[in-house]
């Protein structure tokens, strides 16, 4: 797993890289003081991207936001003060796992792992999600053609998609890009 480490302060930042490197099967990335998190994102690809903050900053927040914009990353934020209405606007942001500690505990990595699981399943549910709306856009579009259909050649709902189906086979097209075009031609014609 590799791991891009955020922190400005050193001291920290050192004494969680020591305990992360101790596992071989860890690979630890540490983003100098003053770099862009989304640009190290781009650059190194990590698992992972472990942020440590002093205390909570909305700026930092921005950094997170971009990664999980362009380069979605499960992203596991230490702070040192609990703040509930940061935690809120962090998880917002798209932290996967927020953690209130004066300093990481001795073994991080049941919660970078936690994290990862958890980053996956909410990606895999916006994957599902979009797919699905997808889906129900398309059923719409047919279901226009077919309205379509049935009312300029009087064809019954099944025999109207019969014939959308046909025209996509013939033409080696799916049939949702067939019932568009019928949509959209029929809606040219209607100006």
């Amino acid at each position: 797993m590799k791991i891009l480490l955020a922190d400005d302060d050193a001291e920290r930042a050192g004494s969680v890289v020591r305990v992360l490197a101790a596992d071989p099967d860890l690979t630890v990335l540490h983003l100098p003081p003053g770099s862009s998190l989304a640009d190290a994102v781009a650059e190194h690809s990590p698992d992972v991207v472990l942020v440590d903050m002093a205390r909570p900053d909305r700026d930092a927040l921005d950094g997170i936001r971009r990664v999980t914009a362009v380069n979605p990353r499960p992203v596991v934020l230490f702070v040192d003060e609990d703040d509930p209405e940061f935690m809120e606007e962090a998880i917002g942001a798209g932290v996967s796992s927020y953690n209130a500690l004066g300093m990481p505990p001795p073994d991080v990595k049941p919660i970078l792992r936690a994290a990862v699981a958890l980053f996956r399943h909410h990606h895999q549910a916006r994957q599902d999600l979009r797919q699905a709306e997808s889906r129900l856009q398309e059923r719409e579009i047919i279901d226009r053609a077919k309205a379509v259909l049935i009312k300029q050649r009087r064809l019954s709902e099944p025999d109207a998609y019969k014939w959308l189906r046909r025209q996509a086979m013939r033409t080696g097209r799916r049939i949702v890009e067939v019932a568009s075009e019928l949509v959209q031609d029929q809606g040219r014609m209607a100006e």
